[in-house]
């Protein structure tokens, strides 16, 4: 049985949510390593969740140092089937402003340095990642941010999150290459997390917070890191509300996604010529296909 169906991934400035109730502490090992922390099982407003901080609870672990594999998989354990993933973000365009909310339906890939799959080592896997977010999840997300009428807040549904290495920030170069792409948002996590979850068939939606305009914006100059800090300690304050909401809807009515049923037809190995050893260390992932 599972033992909690909805998973919060919390990112810079939110490593704890103050509204959990029955706390307990799970230290989980995986065939992929620890994750970046325990993980928080709690009751909000009587719906079971886990929380997992993503750089650690104290920010230890650079983007590149986290241990994506590591946080689907204890997730997955769990019993997780949605994840909701809070993730501080640059703005690409004068229309996002600083501590607005955007729930992106894309990703632009700009990482070189880490391992976006459980596949290998003798089982060969290919999902669809055409829509990379569950779009069901994404609307329960906005209709509760939209449902808040938080101040300050615009809400943008919809847009393109260039995901890149760090851990330093954008050329001014790199910053209107993006631009002309069309990205709308940067970070430097989300990706890894997208992709692994829809191999690991769970629902994925991202929680994107503006703390500010990349380098391309001409005011650049005059942001100041206090000024992000502020923007990140309100940000992390709008987002509790909003994952609250979020979890109150999701809830009440769990909606069917692509993404629980994505190794379906996704794995290119036939089972029985997998390695045992792979075959265990990925059996949580194919169990109901073994």
């Amino acid at each position: 049985m599972a033992e909690a169906r909805i998973g919060i991934i919390g990112g810079s400035g939110l490593y704890k949510m103050e509204a959990l109730k029955d706390i307990e502490e799970r230290q989980i090992d995986t065939p992929f390593g620890s994750p970046s922390d325990a993980v928080i099982l709690g009751t909000l407003d009587g719906t079971r969740v886990a929380f997992l901080a993503r750089h650690g609870r104290h920010h230890t672990l650079t983007p590149t140092e986290l241990p994506f594999r590591a946080n689907i998989y204890a997730l997955k354990s769990l019993g997780v089937e949605y994840i909701i993933s809070a993730s501080a973000v640059g703005s690409l365009q004068a229309e996002v402003k600083p501590l607005d909310m955007v729930i992106p339906d894309q990703f632009i890939d700009r990482t070189r340095l880490r391992v976006s799959t459980f596949f290998g080592d003798g089982i060969v896997g290919h999902v669809s990642f055409g829509e990379p977010i569950c779009a069901a999840l994404a609307q329960i997300l906005g209709d509760a941010i939209a449902s808040l009428n938080l101040s300050d807040v615009t809400l943008h549904r919809g847009g393109t999150y260039v995901c890149m290495e760090g851990p330093a920030f954008s050329t001014q170069a790199e910053s209107n290459l993006y631009r002309s792409w069309g990205g709308t948002i940067i970070g430097m996590t989300n990706l890894q997390e997208a992709k692994l979850a829809r191999e690991a068939e769970i629902a994925y939606a991202t929680l994107a917070l503006s703390t500010d305009y990349d380098c391309w914006h001409p005011d650049h100059d005059s942001v100041t890191v206090e000024m992000v800090i502020q923007n990140l300690q309100k940000n992390a304050q709008n987002a509790q509300r909003v994952i609250q909401e979020s979890v109150k809807r999701l809830s009440t009515s769990y909606p069917i996604s692509k993404a629980h049923d994505a190794l379906k037809y996704a794995i290119i190995t036939p089972l029985d010529q997998v390695p045992p050893a792979t075959k265990e260390k990925l059996a949580l992932l194919l169990q109901k296909y073994l």
